[in-house]
């Protein structure tokens, strides 16, 4: 069974784990844990104000991560997401899932606008934010709170309070408040 959980720091040499030979091995980047410093204080970094970071567990592990850093003005950057190999695919909806979770947890704190980077090379993951109502923007359209990575090439942005259904979350939000799984 996969489980989305919020991050707590017995899980954080798993992320690490999962991120970093996701980004190294098998897409090529040259980026290590010293250009990420987030990943060593995942609390102080993402689970701040309207921030949090996520995982998704199957029996115990973890197989996924997604990461909504407040960025101020209603706005935040969506970061850290990242599926195993084994668990991609609309069949184990681990993807969707998390960013399900983000979605919920936006609409929670009154986050209007989400905002992300990814790289030319993670062709997937494009198709999949677009699949889920993220528009491509340029470099130059980002909130100037907007933490651009070096290896960032492709940038998207949406309205959170628009929903793929065209309505807006407020009712999956109310049962989120009262589930003990969303809390920090």
């Amino acid at each position: 069974m996969i489980t989305i959980v919020p991050f707590i720091p017995v899980y954080r040499d798993a992320v690490i784990e999962l991120i970093l030979p996701i980004q190294q091995r098998e897409f090529g980047i040259a980026i290590g844990l010293q250009d990420q410093p987030d990943l060593l204080d995942i609390p102080g970094f993402y689970q701040q104000q309207a921030g949090n970071f996520w995982l998704a567990l199957h029996e115990g592990v973890v197989i996924g991560s997604i990461a909504l850093l407040d960025i101020g003005n209603a706005q935040a950057a969506l970061r850290k997401m990242f599926v195993a190999a084994p668990f991609r695919g609309k069949s184990h909806g681990v993807a969707q899932r998390l960013l399900e979770a983000l979605l919920d947890w936006c609409e929670l704190k009154q986050v209007r606008e989400i905002y992300l980077g990814t790289t030319a090379q993670f062709i997937a993951a494009q198709r999949f934010y677009r699949k889920n109502g993220f528009i491509e923007i340029a470099k130059a359209e980002l909130p100037a709170g907007f933490p651009v990575m070096a290896v960032d090439s492709v940038f998207f942005t949406r309205n959170v309070s628009l929903d793929k259904f065209g309505g807006d979350r407020a009712s999956t939000c109310s049962l989120m408040q009262e589930e003990k799984h969303y809390d920090r």
